[in-house]
């Protein structure tokens, strides 16, 4: 799966938005009832380029001036909003000591998750798209040992032993939002010979596998 470049360019703002779905029915009398349709949410991204160089004529890859082809080059791949591709989102991308389970003496499963929040206030999410290896497995604290685990490529942690009851499980590590381009079409404008500009930039998606 391709993996969005990192291109120079980008500009503030950066726009990120969650998205939940829920059912709303209300009564005459003005009274609700309400359903969750998502029990995680979709985020929304909204990236804008000022500047994307281009070389014309230059087909190249050595090229240093190539962040059009590039970003143009990465949405025709991905066919628009058809075909997932994994984004590392700067500010949600890698945890440290992350609990993601307690240990009851029989389950040997358990699915790696990241909480996001503060003061109390957080919510947890399954990670489902791993950055390259999970640097450690901890068990109360205590570093477990690569060949007692294995890591899934859903981010499912099966360990040889179940752990024991009452043991707090954590991860370290980088993970992906697996996402898609909100449309089909995206505008691209030479605003001065050979520099470019998109404003406006979507995808959607989850550290899960939503989309």
């Amino acid at each position: 799966m391709d993996i969005f470049p990192s291109l120079v360019g980008i500009t503030w703002d950066v726009m990120k938005a969650p998205r939940f779905n829920s059912l709303i029915a209300q009564a005459v009398s003005g009274r609700e009832n309400r359903v969750a349709l998502m029990s995680y949410p979709k985020w929304e991204f909204e990236l804008r380029y000022d500047i994307l160089r281009d070389t014309p004529n230059v087909s190249s890859p050595a090229s240093p001036f190539d962040e059009l082809k590039k970003l143009v080059g990465f949405f025709l791949r991905q066919l628009g909003s058809q075909a997932a591709f994994l984004y590392s989102d700067p500010t949600d991308s890698l945890v440290t000591d992350m609990a993601f389970g307690t240990g009851d003496g029989a389950t040997t499963i358990f699915q790696l998750v990241r909480s996001y929040g503060a003061g109390g206030f957080t919510f947890v999410e399954p990670v489902q798209n791993l950055n390259g290896a999970v640097t450690n497995i901890k068990d109360n604290g205590g570093i477990v040992s690569g060949a007692n685990y294995s890591v899934g490529a859903t981010g499912l942690v099966t360990f040889t032993t179940p752990p024991v009851s009452g043991h707090s499980l954590t991860w370290t590590g980088n993970y992906y939002y697996r996402v898609r381009f909100m449309d089909d079409r995206e505008e691209f404008r030479e605003f001065m010979q050979n520099f470019w500009e998109l404003k406006k930039l979507g995808f959607i998606g989850s550290p899960g596998n939503k989309v």
